[in-house]
């Protein structure tokens, strides 16, 4: 699986398109679907987006949560029922739904935000105020990584 990294700005036009990142559209490269998965953040007023193979990981963890239960129901309902499949064109675009736009209250840039194995679309002001925090709750708590051992074949 490829990562997301970095933060790029780039411009929305009149019609709601964006150029995604030429590396993340590398990222996604070897998969079926030529595009991205973005689903409006039930955590933040950001995109949340993928590749479908992270969309079909998270399916296949919500089989864990017996079905029908309300915690799979709210589930289905924040993540799938909301993800939008958005291809992009030659130039490596994709058009970005206004309801998808207005939650993240975005209007003329975008910031595409790596986050490893996902990344978010944000509007850039409210990134860099959210990465503030996110900086300053790190120089207070400190926090840490765990490493998985390496594997060699």
């Amino acid at each position: 699986m490829a990562l997301f990294l970095s933060t790029f700005v780039n411009r929305v036009d009149k019609k709601g398109r964006v150029s995604v990142p030429a590396t993340f559209r590398a990222a996604l490269a070897a998969q079926s679907f030529s595009g991205i998965v973005c689903y409006r953040s039930f955590t933040n007023a950001c995109i949340e987006g993928c590749g479908m193979d992270f969309m079909e990981r998270l399916s296949d963890g919500a089989q864990s949560f017996d079905a029908f239960s309300a915690e799979q129901e709210d589930l289905s309902a924040l993540i799938f029922a909301d993800a939008r499949q958005l291809p992009w064109d030659p130039e490596g675009r994709i058009v970005l739904p206004e309801d998808i736009l207005a939650h993240a209250g975005i209007a003329d840039q975008v910031s595409f935000v790596g986050k490893g194995q996902t990344f978010q679309i944000w509007e850039p002001e409210a990134y860099k105020a959210v990465e503030a925090e996110i900086r300053a709750r790190a120089l207070q708590s400190r926090p840490t990584l765990p490493l998985r051992p390496k594997v060699t074949p």
